[in-house]
């Protein structure tokens, strides 16, 4: 079944679907802002530039590779549109 965001391809005789990456970053809302506060379980209290102060988390990626983050550093942050608390670390600069 085809939905409005993936496209098919035909391969002999075969098809493969693929979703439009495009459509799936769209979901997420990208600020930046400066971690305040170190937490438990790579959990951080953040200021975004915006003005409220949220928790998150450390990314998947991050964790594998560890990169380390600590007070004062200035990181990207993903926030789903449903949960304006909440997110997640995706980039420290």
């Amino acid at each position: 079944m085809l939905t409005s965001g993936s496209i098919a391809k035909a391969k002999k005789g075969k098809v493969r679907v693929e979703e439009n990456r495009a459509d799936t970053s769209k979901d997420f809302l990208e600020v930046d802002g400066e971690v305040t506060e170190l937490l438990p379980a790579t959990t951080f209290r953040v200021k975004l530039d915006n003005g409220p102060e949220i928790l998150a988390h450390l990314s998947g990626k991050m964790r594998k590779f560890r990169i380390r983050i600590v007070p004062g550093d200035r990181v990207r942050i993903e926030m789903t549109p449903y949960d304006l608390t909440k997110g997640r670390i995706t980039y420290r600069y």
